[in-house]
Parts: structure tokens; C-alpha cells; sequence
């Protein structure tokens, strides 16, 4: 019942949020359109800055009932705070790309130094891990960032991913407090949601997409480091590959990858005939059909089932990458005579 609890009391406080600050981000926080943008028309940013709120509040309260180790919870929450607090600067004023990547490296670094828990302690040794445990979440926290160009997007694939690691809390894979945090951030997307419905009256911006990345890629460790490393790579699969199969293509065409884009497959998909809602609908189909097959990897845990899972949902995501890299066709209409 807490679970559901929070899910539902972030919903509502993140649409009363939203509803509270839109009318200071319609007045100081307009995106308008650039290179990367999907949008025509200015469009208030910021409504990450409800969706973290609500997020927070709301496990901050149910803490009182929680065996939540504060201390390891402040630091997370500081970290997405400073994420979000970066989003916003950005948000404003355009920040120095290195700026940037120096101050996320920090962040991600005091998250990923604090807990014990290790995900190769047979293979790696632990000074190896954590480098590239710190920068795998900085590219996941950017990736992140960076799919968010499209209505709804952002709720087609973290809302799967959120609410599969809520689920896992409650048979026991992980901590019950991380499935509190998941299924909070679960529900204060869903009150996002309308808002960002095509045609979007309000983006997350990057106080909303840097921060989620933050909190939902150390969810994900998590899951890993608890035995579900096959379902924590899974469940962002669609992310992961789009993001860094757009990012080998730029380099390797010798592009500035810190600039304003329009190279991602969901967005050649809108390019190629695809509406909004199409592209959403099939993201959000993919990531049910890969929370499917995390669950199985989580029931069945042997190497071969981990090993076929993930072959078969990297396979499936390959499609759907094709899929949107090609004009869509249409099928004209019989003419009855």
C-alpha cells in the first residue's frame, strides 16, 4: 500500500505543482525553437522542476514509515537537486558544454563513490569499476537528457522503467525504499503527463531531464548490483542504443556531438512521415516488451536466459531503430466503384 501511496500523492502534488509555477515559467522560462527542436512554437520549460519536487516530498514524508538509510537518500537527493539546479542555469542562460561535463562528473562521482555494493567483484578490480561506473552515468544522465526532444517521449520510456523497479521492490529484488522513490517518480510523471500530451503546453527542460537520468540511472544500479544487471540494461535499452548509435555516427562524420541536433532516430522518425503519438506509441510499446523480458531474466536468472533476453531485446530495438530510419509508407485507400 505505500507503494501505491506514493505513486498517487506524487501524481497529485506534481499536477498541483505545476499548476502553481506555470504561470512564473510561461514569464521566465520559454523554450523556443532551435536546431534540435521538435516544437514551432515557445513553450514554457521546467516542469522537471515539479516532477523532482513532487518526487522528493513525497518519500521525504513516507520516510517517517521507511527503514531509509538517510544519509545514503540525502545524497542521492542532493545530487539530483544539483542536477536539477544545473538544468536550470542551463535552462536560462546556456552553459559552457565543459562546464557542464565537469560539474556532472563531480555529482555523479559522490553518488557512485558512497555505497559498498559492487556489480563485478569477480572481474574488475574496484578502482576500475567505479571509473566506469562514473562515467557510464554521466553518458546516462546526458542520454537521457539528450532523448528528450519529443511530446512525451520522456513519459513513454521512464514511466515502464519507473514502474518496473517499484514492482521489483515489492517481491523483495530490491530495498523497499527504492521502490517508494520509483514508484514517487512513477506518479509525479504521470502527473506530468497532460502537460506534455502533443501539443505539449509544458517541456521538463533540463532541470527535469538531468535530474530524472540521475535518479533513474542509480535506480538502475541498484537493480544491477542486487543480481538484475541483464534487467537494469534492458529496461533503457531503447535509449541507450538510439543515444549512442546517434553519438558514434556524429563522431565519426567529424561532427561538434555538444551541439543542437536533429540526428536522433525518434526524431528522423517525425521526419519521415511518423506523428508525435506514433513515435510514442511505439517507444512505449518496446519498453513493455522489454520490461517483459526483464522480468524474465529476473525469474529465470540463468546466463543462457540473461544471454537470449538481452540478444532478443537488443534485436527488437534494432527494428524499431530501422523502422523509424525509413520513410514511413502509406497504404492508399481502395476506391470503391
Amino acid at each position: 500500500m505505500i507503494v501505491v501511496f506514493a505513486l498517487l500523492a506524487s501524481m497529485f502534488l506534481s499536477i498541483v505543482l505545476i499548476l502553481a509555477l506555470k504561470p512564473l515559467l510561461i514569464r521566465y522560462a520559454l523554450a523556443r525553437p532551435n536546431a534540435r527542436s521538435s516544437h514551432r512554437a515557445p513553450t514554457p520549460q521546467g516542469g522537471g522542476i515539479a516532477v523532482l519536487a513532487a518526487t522528493l516530498c513525497v518519500v521525504g514524508f513516507l520516510s517517517i514509515w521507511l527503514v531509509l538509510p538517510v544519509t545514503y537518500f540525502l545524497i542521492v537527493a542532493s545530487a539530483a537537486v544539483a542536477f536539477a539546479v544545473l538544468g536550470t542555469a542551463d535552462d536560462i542562460r546556456p552553459l559552457p558544454a565543459w562546464i557542464r561535463l565537469v560539474m556532472q562528473f563531480i555529482v555523479v562521482a559522490a553518488v557512485v563513490l558512497e555505497p559498498e555494493s559492487r556489480i563485478f567483484p569477480d572481474y574488475i578490480p574496484l578502482a576500475a569499476e567505479r571509473v566506469l561506473l562514473i562515467i557510464g552515468g554521466v553518458w546516462f544522465v546526458n542520454l537521457v537528457n539528450f532523448m528528450d526532444g519529443l511530446d512525451w517521449i520522456s513519459v513513454a520510456e521512464m514511466i515502464p522503467i519507473t514502474a518496473f523497479i517499484a514492482g521489483s521492490g515489492l517481491i523483495g529484488v530490491i530495498p523497499m525504499w527504492i521502490a517508494v522513490l520509483a514508484a514517487a517518480l512513477c506518479g509525479a510523471l504521470l502527473g506530468f503527463a497532460p502537460f506534455n500530451k502533443p501539443v505539449a503546453r509544458l517541456f521538463l527542460g533540463d532541470v527535469g531531464s538531468l535530474s530524472i537520468g540521475l535518479l533513474v540511472g542509480w535506480m538502475l544500479l541498484q537493480l544491477a548490483g542486487s543480481g538484475g544487471l541483464a534487467a537494469a540494461l534492458l529496461l533503457p535499452l531503447y535509449y541507450l542504443m538510439d543515444a549512442t548509435i546517434t553519438l558514434l555516427r556524429r563522431l565519426a562524420r567529424g561532427e561538434k556531438v555538444w551541439e543542437a541536433h536533429r540526428s536522433h532516430f525518434y526524431q528522423k522518425a517525425t521526419d519521415n512521415g511518423f506523428s508525435v503519438l506514433q513515435v510514442n506509441a511505439h517507444v512505449f510499446g518496446l519498453n513493455l516488451v522489454l520490461a517483459g523480458l526483464a522480468a524474465m531474466t529476473l525469474v529465470w536468472p540463468s546466463g543462457a536466459v540473461q544471454i537470449a533476453a538481452l540478444s532478443l531485446g537488443a534485436a527488437l530495438v534494432g527494428l524499431v531503430l530501422r523502422r523509424f530510419s525509413r520513410p514511413r509508407v502509406s497504404v492508399p485507400l481502395e476506391v470503391s466503384r
